[in-house]
C-alpha cells in the first residue's frame, strides 16, 4: 500500500432536538473559513434525512498539524462558541483516517 499522504477526520456532531439546521449553518460558515486554511483539501457538512439533528463533517488535510492550526484562524473560535450550546452533549472524538489518495485529492 502507498505511504499515507493526507490526514482525514470524519465525525458526527449531535445537536439538541430541532437544532440540526442551526448547527449545520454554523459548520457551513466554518467550511467557508477553511477555504483559506493552508493544507485543507476538503471540509464538507452533511446529514442523513432520517436523523436531521446529527450533522456529519468530513475533512482532508495535508497533515494533522495543518488541521490543528486551523483552529487558530480568525473566526473559528467564535464559531465553536456558537456551536457548543446547540450540541446535545460533548462532541465525540471523530474518526482519524490515513488518506492514501483518490479522486479529487492531489
Amino acid at each position: 500500500m502507498a505511504n499515507t499522504n493526507y490526514y482525514g477526520l470524519h465525525g458526527k456532531l449531535s445537536a439538541q432536538a430541532g437544532k440540526g439546521e442551526a448547527l449545520a449553518s454554523i459548520l457551513l460558515e466554518a467550511a467557508a473559513l477553511m477555504e483559506k486554511a493552508p493544507g485543507c483539501h476538503l471540509y464538507v457538512v452533511g446529514r442523513q434525512a432520517d436523523t436531521p439533528d446529527d450533522i456529519w463533517v468530513s475533512e482532508i488535510w495535508d497533515t494533522k498539524d495543518a488541521h490543528d492550526q486551523s483552529l487558530d484562524l480568525p473566526g473559528v473560535k467564535e464559531l465553536i462558541s456558537q456551536a457548543m450550546p446547540l450540541l446535545a452533549g460533548p462532541p465525540a472524538k471523530g474518526q482519524e483516517l490515513d488518506i492514501f489518495g483518490g479522486h479529487g485529492i492531489g
